[in-house]
């Protein structure tokens, strides 16, 4: 089967950074693999000296092309070579490149699917432009939202909170999902669903009434 485009999600190797906000993209490539591998075939494509981790994946059910899947190992600020790399190697168009990364400025549990753009700061968006000579790729933005009290390097260098957990755990399949959709039926169905998408723990607290001290106090009684 012929081979459609890459997916690339970017964090930097190594355990101290396992499973931190800026690794959001690995944890990402890991979930979508396991689905892969329960909807076809999953073949590692890289070597032990290649700098990034690479699949084929060959899919059942309506997917009329294979895809390859992969995460730089060159640290987050050199994703562009790894990307560069596999896309000049493999014949695969800027295009054709989906880049699942963190973004700071949308909140957990969110996700926005957007092609081109500026890299608002994400040093592994910024090297994947200079390395492809065009900033028109997609990219599936993942909400980690904005510190609170500290710099943004220790920010997205830190864990997700236990308390993030339980968001966490409905996001990741949900952006999987948006990124089936992306390899299956094209960038619009899965914008339509990964940028509508929205957690369930949002949806109960907007849904959830005002507090008595919250609500609008009745008017005062009319003087006669």
């Amino acid at each position: 089967m012929e081979l459609k485009g890459l997916i690339a999600g970017l964090g930097n190797p190594g355990k101290e950074y396992a499973a931190t906000r800026h690794n959001y993209g690995f944890m990402l490539v890991e979930a979508l693999l396991e689905e892969c591998g329960r909807l076809g075939q999953v073949s590692a494509l890289s070597g032990q000296k290649d700098p990034f981790r690479l699949w084929r994946c060959s899919l059942r059910g309506g997917f009329n092309a294979d895809w390859l899947v992969a995460t730089p190992l060159t640290f987050m600020n050199k994703s562009g070579e790894a990307v560069q790399r596999i896309s000049a190697y493999y014949h695969i168009e800027p295009a054709d490149i989906l880049v699942l990364h963190d973004e700071l400025d949308l909140p957990l549990g969110r996700m926005r699917l957007k092609t081109g753009g500026g890299h608002a700061g994400h040093n592994g968006i910024r090297s994947i432009q200079q390395m492809l000579g065009t900033p028109d790729f997609f990219r599936l933005r993942l909400g980690i939202g904005k510190p609170a009290g500290h710099d943004s390097v220790s920010y997205v260098l830190g864990r997700f909170a236990a308390e993030q957990q339980a968001v966490l755990a409905e996001t990741i399949p949900a952006a999987v999902h948006g990124v089936l959709l992306f390899m299956k039926e094209g960038p619009r169905p899965a914008q339509q669903f990964c940028n509508g998408f929205v957690p369930k723990s949002e949806q109960a607290a907007a849904s959830s009434p005002a507090p008595d001290s919250a609500r609008p106090s009745s008017p005062p009684a009319a003087k006669s």
